[in-house]
């Protein structure tokens, strides 16, 4: 990891669902590392992108407005975004913005797999 990166994410692809996996804190520096592996994720053309969240400690606005960007891409794309594993702050940042009602989010990363 480049000094001074913060963010390291995970990419697996598992039938027709990429997981993205990011580990550690979502601020401004971060957002643009994040930003590249979403891109990444959409342009493999997968049905679903599912966004594990369990290891993201903190979000704040970039990181948001990184995973607005991607729910506007994949419904350009007609694929489907899926959130899962957030913690409390990082949920409670989604209820405050009310993106709860507009985000696909489950549990567990098992729960968004099983998702039909």
């Amino acid at each position: 990891m480049p000094e001074g990166q913060t963010l390291q994410v995970g990419f697996e692809t598992k039938g027709d669902n990429v997981i993205v996996s990011p580990q550690g804190e979502i601020g401004y520096s971060e957002a643009t590392v994040f930003r590249t592996w979403l891109r990444k994720a959409h342009d493999s053309k997968a049905a679903r992108i599912i966004v594990d969240l369990a290891k993201v400690d903190y979000m704040n606005t970039p990181g948001v407005a990184t995973l607005v960007e991607s729910l506007q891409i994949s419904k350009r794309n007609k694929s489907r975004l899926i959130l899962c594993g957030m913690n409390e702050k990082v949920f409670a940042i989604f209820k405050i913005a009310r993106l709860d009602t507009v985000f696909e989010i489950c549990p567990t990363l098992s729960d968004a797999i099983s998702k039909s």
